[in-house]
């Protein structure tokens, strides 16, 4: 219940159109127990009383029911749907937004096709929940009710003979509402591994055939494929279990009903007609009661999916802004690490780490794999906070300031390059479509990307593909730079940025990310130390600690952890050391 209650809160908005197809319900409801009502004058007054004057008066009266039913079906039809599908529209925004909002770490612990499946699939179920569980229980119940009625208008002892096989059907549809909510856990659960199957798969096709794998990703594909298809036909064998039993009992109710009600009619007690609209009544109350048996199936679905969707919705995220979190406005941008430590998992990462840039000052930060060097950068945008210590920027813990202020504030270049499958003026002006060509030029000038692409056949309207897969690398990150050339931030991270380019790239890139630092706070994770030789300071990690600082100079003279990277990347045929 505390699911359904969840849910019932994006019906709100709705509630005019709700009442509106309830009235149409209502109106199905009455027209179809009237039809069960008209059968005995129809049978009585014209086949027995052969009355012509109903002979002509009850077809007109028959047809206008239908027309009337029919207009009422559409319209709560229409309307449900209506609001089924704004309800999908609701969820789904709200899950984005969710998901927008939730800490880089919340992506580390949730993969790509657990998401994707809760935004498509899981949604799905619940509108099925919210819109069938309003349509049975408000339709069919009425029809229920005005057939009920017309059963014991009819006949009274009869009706209570038909009434003792209600009670025995409540049983199977319990059982198989419990059943089909497990079972539909187990088919969500399932199509999350495909969903992820398929995505790991063509965002790493080239690997795949790099590794000629294909017959192997095939067999891994094989197993998820198939565990969905045993989750899918368990589900579909309980819905196909609950009509049959309803049917079987239906049809035990109906023989002790022929025999008790053509014991009637035999002996006087009861007319033909009253008898067969007796009959009618029934029979039509098959479809509504077996197409609540159907609503339970589907409102279990859904809160198996609700469940799920609500375990996302209510997860905080891990960073978030103070109450009174102020607005950072215009900085200089120093940035200060005082006494930071940060672990990630109960495992310390980084360890009482003090360091500090001014504006305009370059700094790197070396050091091998593993020692907490990209860990440290995304402390500063606050994708992580620190366990302890804190991070100023002009004196101000980062904090205390909103998010949205913060990263506005800060340009991030890193080794892996994030595009759109958008235009090239609309990767390099993010978010502000609206920006005169001019300027987006400009910007790409300054990033030595405008040569490369005014050479494309559509200049800065080409498309370049799913993470600008028609680039080059080095294209790529030249754009990625003219991206934050455009935001001129007072702060700028660069984490690797020419780690995964080529000699002739790298230039052009380097060029580029020259032109990017001038007058800036820049914090450079280097991978080759060739490309830091004029910074201001160098910041040596090992072990998630800073161990040395100074310039290339005073670091090499101090034949410490720094001149050991140096001497090893250079005794090297490339000139590269390991990251």
């Amino acid at each position: 219940m505390a699911v359904y209650k969840k849910l019932l809160k994006y019906l709100a908005p709705y509630i005019g159109k709700l009442c509106l197809a309830g009235l149409c319900m209502l109106g199905v409801a009455l027209l179809t127990a009237s039809l069960a009502y008209l059968v005995k004058p129809a049978l009585d007054d014209i086949f027995f009383q052969k009355n012509m004057r109903m002979l002509m008066l009850i077809p007109i009266v028959v047809a206008s029911v239908y027309i009337l039913k029919g207009i009422c079906d559409f319209g709560q039809y229409y309307l449900m749907a209506f609001v089924g599908q704004s309800i999908i529209r609701d969820l789904r925004y709200e899950m984005f937004r969710k998901i927008e909002e939730m800490s880089v770490g919340f992506f580390v612990k949730h993969s790509t096709g657990q998401l994707l499946s809760r935004m498509n699939n899981d949604v799905s179920l619940v509108q099925g929940a919210l819109t069938s569980a309003i349509t049975g229980v408000v339709r069919d119940t009425l029809t229920v009710i005005s057939l009920v009625a017309v059963v014991f208008l009819r006949d009274f002892k009869l009706a209570l003979i038909a009434m003792v096989v209600f009670p025995l059907a409540i049983y199977p549809l319990i059982n198989f509402g419990r059943r089909m909510k497990r079972y539909s856990r187990r088919m969500l659960i399932s199509l999350e591994d495909i969903t992820e199957r398929l995505n790991e798969t063509i965002t790493g096709i080239r690997i795949v055939k790099a590794f000629a794998m294909e017959d192997y990703e095939r067999q891994r594909f094989a197993v998820v494929n198939e565990t969905l298809f045993n989750a899918f036909m368990r589900r579909f064998k309980v819905r196909a279990m609950s009509n049959p039993i309803m049917e079987t009992l239906g049809g035990f109710g109906v023989c002790a009903i022929v025999t008790y009600g053509g014991y009637q009619v035999i002996n006087g007690e009861s007319t033909q007609g009253t008898f067969f609209s007796f009959m009618a009544a029934l029979i039509m109350l098959y479809e509504p009661i077996k197409r609540m048996s159907e609503v339970n199936n589907s409102i279990q679905e859904g809160l198996s999916a609700g469940e799920r969707i609500f375990s996302l919705l209510d997860t905080d995220p891990e960073v978030k802004d103070a109450p009174d979190a102020i607005i950072l406005s215009e900085i200089a941008g120093k940035v200060e690490f005082q006494n930071v430590s940060f672990a990630y998992d109960s495992v310390n990462v980084l360890k009482d780490i003090n360091l500090h840039v001014n504006p305009g000052e370059v700094i790197a930060i070396v050091g091998e794999s593993g020692v907490g060097k990209s860990s440290l950068l995304d402390l500063v945008p606050r994708f992580y906070d620190p366990s302890e210590g804190r991070i100023l920027i002009d004196g101000i813990d980062v904090r205390k300031v909103s998010q949205r202020s913060l990263r506005e504030k800060i340009g991030i270049v890193t080794q892996q390059t994030i595009l759109f499958d958008d235009t090239i003026r609309n990767n390099i002006a993010y978010g502000r479509p609206d920006l005169p060509l001019e300027q987006v030029m400009q910007a790409a000038e300054a990033a030595h990307a405008h040569d490369f692409i005014i050479a494309q056949p559509e200049g800065y309207d080409g498309i370049i593909g799913e993470n600008g897969i028609k680039l080059s690398g080095g294209e790529r990150q030249r754009i990625a730079i003219a991206r934050a050339l455009l935001k001129n931030p007072p702060i700028l991270i660069l984490d690797e940025a020419t780690s995964n380019l080529d000699s002739d790239s790298e230039k052009s890139v380097q060029a580029a990310l020259e032109e990017l630092m001038k007058g800036r706070a820049t914090l450079v994770v280097a991978h080759r130390l060739s490309t830091i030789q004029n910074v201001d300071r160098i910041y040596v990690m090992a072990q998630g600690r800073v161990v040395e600082q100074g310039s290339q100079n005073e670091l090499l003279a101090l034949n410490g952890e720094f001149a050991r990277l140096y001497n090893l990347q250079f005794s090297r045929p490339n000139g590269e050391m390991s990251r």
